[in-house]
């Protein structure tokens, strides 16, 4: 061999090495993300998904990789993203919502599944027990059909005069209906009627509140994915209906919303990243108790409030952990 041909064959063999060293290095761990709403309505929880992930030292991109699809409100979708996730064979599954995560453990009985937020996970049959679910299936109850009872009191206080209280509600969603069972019991406690008014679809929002005109003196809009990505469309057409909203999430506030208790889910999805760091380090999900919420929050929306000609107690804007204006 010459000279000319020994260098030629070193300088291929050098440009060959880091292709070489590329291809033994192991496969980062896939965490499969399915957002039932849409992406901008989970922007802020997403942030604060990965932020908390890169505080416990898995950094997107670099040693571990994060796919991200959305329903945008569709619950036939949510089955078709779990099982694209099931074919790829994603590391984690993590979702949020009860129907999601349904329909994620229909799709395996093998990949962990962590939920940021479910109601009831027990009563909707997600998990055997709260200390021990068993399974795949692990995360965070978010408590919401519970606070039912304390949202309609605080609404009380603002609508003193309150009478007939609609119901918003996607009939499709397992959740919304438990919800739907436990509001009713909590306001016929008080001697308000109940004006339920379901959908399926977002085209279904207008014709509901065509229905609603001039029949109820509130709205309590049940907290789920569909809802979540039409959240300013629903606040929109209850200002013009002249109708305060009751919601179980802050997000909706900041949407237009008057008032809303509930979980802090900011909160939620960085403790959900916790339970996401334990699994790739080797936990059983089926071992890790469902954790409850730590923060609730009363926000209230002065700017909506004065729109539709309401008077905020000082009690209750001493109480409220944020206030809009």
């Amino acid at each position: 061999m010459n000279r000319r041909e020994f260098i030629s064959l070193l300088g291929g063999a050098a440009a060959a090495w880091p292709l070489a060293a590329r291809a033994q290095q192991p496969a980062i761990p896939v965490i499969g993300f399915l957002g039932a709403a849409t992406p901008s309505a989970y922007s802020q929880w997403t942030a604060a998904f990965v932020q908390r992930l890169r505080e416990l030292g898995w950094i997107e991109g670099c040693n571990v990789a994060i796919e991200y699809r959305w329903a945008e409100g569709r619950s036939e979708r949510l089955a078709e993203i779990a099982d694209e996730f099931v074919r790829r064979n994603v590391d984690i599954i993590v979702t949020t919502g009860t129907a999601a995560v349904i329909a994620a453990k229909q799709a395996t009985a093998v990949i962990p599944i962590v939920f940021t937020s479910a109601g009831d996970p027990v009563a909707t049959g997600l998990v055997a027990s709260l200390s021990r679910p068993g399974g795949n299936v692990t995360g965070l109850s978010n408590q919401l059909p519970d606070a039912a009872g304390k949202r309609v009191q605080f609404l009380r206080e603002i609508v003193p005069n309150l009478r007939r209280l609609a119901i918003l509600t996607n009939i499709a969603s397992p959740i919304a209906v438990l919800e739907t069972e436990q509001l009713q019991a909590a306001v016929r406690a008080v001697g308000l009627e109940i004006l339920p008014f379901k959908i399926r679809r977002a085209e279904d929002i207008a014709l509901a509140f065509e229905g609603l005109e001039g029949r109820a003196d509130a709205l309590y809009v049940i907290s789920e994915p569909l809802m979540g990505s039409n959240r300013v469309r629903i606040n929109t057409l209850a200002l013009g209906a002249r109708l305060p909203t009751l919601h179980g999430l802050r997000e909706y506030v900041e949407a237009g919303g008057l008032m809303s208790y509930g979980p802090n889910l900011l909160d939620q999805f960085r403790r959900a990243a916790d339970v996401v760091d334990k699994i790739l380090r080797g936990a059983n999900p089926g071992d890790m108790p469902i954790e409850q919420p730590t923060r609730f929050d009363l926000v209230i929306n002065l700017t909506t409030a004065k729109t539709l000609r309401l008077e905020v107690p000082a009690k209750l804007l001493t109480l409220a952990d944020e206030v809009i204006e």
